[in-house]
């Protein structure tokens, strides 16, 4: 039995195409319309019905950056003479700049966490699955199992035990204790994922390397890493996400010293209120590396979506 592929006519390529466009359009509405608000007022950004056409301005990211008190009429005139053109915005506003807000250090928090977490994920993953895939490993099947199970319980379902413990331990609010625990909840995933790459790659290669006068290590290094490079980089960019996006842990383990911006962003207060152009602001803001890293190694991840898995 012979079976034909028939090339798609105009009609379904064109419905195709725009079936794609209308998705992607549709996907990147609230976030083009979180971006909108960060340049808006904070009266136009709670204008009903919605405005689609405004004044921009940079309140919001002054506002987030900064900061302020409330000034009269009188302690305004005593001020000497605005110097920069934020604190012009902060004058218009009928307040004065008191100083630097805690977005910055909390930004730079979710960094160290994050990309921390992700390195370290990514060496003690990769390590692992070289050993499941090349090793006579006891009870193989049982412990790939038992490491997979830890990726099914919802985080919220031990939230608690690890706030105990990270207490006993010193660990809350510390820099370290995030990134042990993000790397913890990331490693099945890594673990899975990159025992399926390197299963894909031909043993024989290695012991070529072998024969040649190499050490396991050399192998691994110089033979199985850069053909592994692929799933790895695909891997990384899965826990970094997870790194990046991750609230309760956050909101529960840290309140200061390593809170990271998630649960810090809506707790941004403005005049009367929740200052929103500031919060869409600081969202933009945090969407920004994560892009950047994705972008980067965007020729790696359709490949470790469709080759990650592992097949048995």
């Amino acid at each position: 039995m012979s079976f034909s592929v028939t090339e798609p006519s105009k009609r379904t390529k064109w419905f195709a195409g725009l079936t794609v466009v209308l998705y992607a359009i549709i996907t990147i509405m609230p976030l083009m319309w979180i971006v909108a608000t960060g340049f808006k007022s904070p009266s136009d950004s709670i204008a009903y019905p919605p405005k689609v056409v405004f004044q921009p301005t940079l309140e919001g990211y002054v506002n987030l950056f900064t900061t302020r008190t409330r000034i009269n009429e009188n302690d305004k005139a005593d001020l000497p003479p605005a110097e920069t053109w934020y604190e012009q915005i902060v004058r218009d506003q009928g307040q004065a700049i008191a100083g630097p807000s805690r977005y910055g250090a909390r930004f730079m928090n979710s960094v160290i966490i994050g990309f921390g977490s992700t390195a370290l994920c990514m060496i003690l993953g990769t390590a692992a699955a070289y050993a499941f895939s090349r090793f006579r490993v006891p009870l193989k099947d049982d412990l790939l199992f038992f490491i997979l199970s830890t990726r099914m319980m919802p985080p919220i379902a031990v939230a608690i035990p690890i706030f105990l413990m990270f207490r006993n331990l010193g660990l809350n609010d510390t820099h370290l204790g995030m990134i042990l625990l993000y790397t913890a909840v990331n490693l099945s995933l890594s673990v899975w994922l990159l025992k399926g790459f390197i299963d894909e790659i031909p043993i024989e290669y290695e012991e070529a390397a072998l024969i040649d006068g190499y050490t396991r290590f050399q192998a691994f290094y110089k033979v199985v890493l850069p053909q592994a490079a692929t799933g790895i980089a695909s891997t990384a960019i899965f826990c970094l996400i997870f790194a990046w996006n991750e609230y309760a842990f956050a909101v529960l383990l840290t309140s200061g010293t390593a809170q990271t911006a998630p649960p810090f962003i809506p707790t941004i207060i403005g005049v009367g209120g929740k200052d929103w152009p500031a919060v869409a602001a600081g969202a933009t803001i945090f969407l920004v590396p994560v892009m950047v890293f994705t972008i980067l190694l965007r020729k790696h991840l359709l490949r470790g979506i469709t080759f990650g898995a592992v097949r048995k």
